[in-house]
């Protein structure tokens, strides 16, 4: 049997759940929060909040990388980087993104599209400081998504970063690291099904500010 043939021939029946209209939460963020709870939960995910997010760039091409979720409210889903990485660069010149959510252990998916914009800087500080302290003299080392000769640059930036900012020292965001909030047009609920008919509801936001739901064909 050929690479081509083995690859060809995986595939998994789902058989956990369906999803009907009746099921739904009234608003998109409630019912994120049942099915990230359950994900959060279940014991089946080392990163339940991981989520795939893809850009484009000036040039139209696209790109897409993991990061984390680090909040998200009836206003979206937010995220931190630094803002000069590929993501920040595609996000100045086109604040447009989608996101997903790949729970398959749980035979679902979460698909977000909508328009991108910066949280503001008390709120970036606000999370900075939660975070550990080795992960913020990080922020500050790396020149994300640079080009760099091997990994000693940065672990000599992160060493004269500790002797600046030892443990137990406050250590402030750069100006160049912060947060983007996804800001949603449309939010699909996907729950595999057998043989291929997956259950697919989708929260598209109107013209009018308010939220409508679609059954989309799988």
């Amino acid at each position: 049997m050929s690479d081509d043939d083995r690859v060809a021939g995986l595939r998994r029946t789902y058989r956990r759940a369906g999803l009907s209209e009746s099921d739904l939460a009234e608003s998109w963020w409630q019912q994120f929060g049942r099915w990230f709870a359950e994900a959060a939960e279940s014991g089946l995910l080392v990163e339940p909040n991981a989520m795939v997010l893809a850009t484009a760039g000036e040039d139209g091409r696209p790109g897409a990388r993991t990061v984390l979720l680090k909040g998200y409210d009836e206003r979206g889903f937010v995220f931190y980087t630094n803002y000069r990485s590929r993501k920040g660069r595609d996000l100045a010149a086109n604040p447009q993104a989608a996101l997903v959510f790949g729970w398959l252990p749980l035979e679902r998916q979460v698909v977000v599209g909508g328009r991108v914009e910066r949280v503001s800087r008390e709120e970036t500080a606000a999370y900075f400081a939660t975070r550990p302290h080795w992960s913020r003299l990080a922020a500050w080392a790396s020149p994300q998504s640079a080009v760099i000769p091997s990994r000693q640059p940065l672990e000599e930036a992160v060493a004269e970063l500790a002797e600046r900012w030892p443990e137990g020292t406050d250590v402030p965001p750069p100006e160049h690291w912060g947060g983007f909030r996804v800001v949603p047009e449309t939010v699909e609920f996907w729950q595999g099904r057998q043989n291929r008919m997956h259950d697919r509801l989708r929260y598209c936001r109107t013209t009018g500010g308010g939220w409508v739901v679609e059954r989309l064909a799988p």
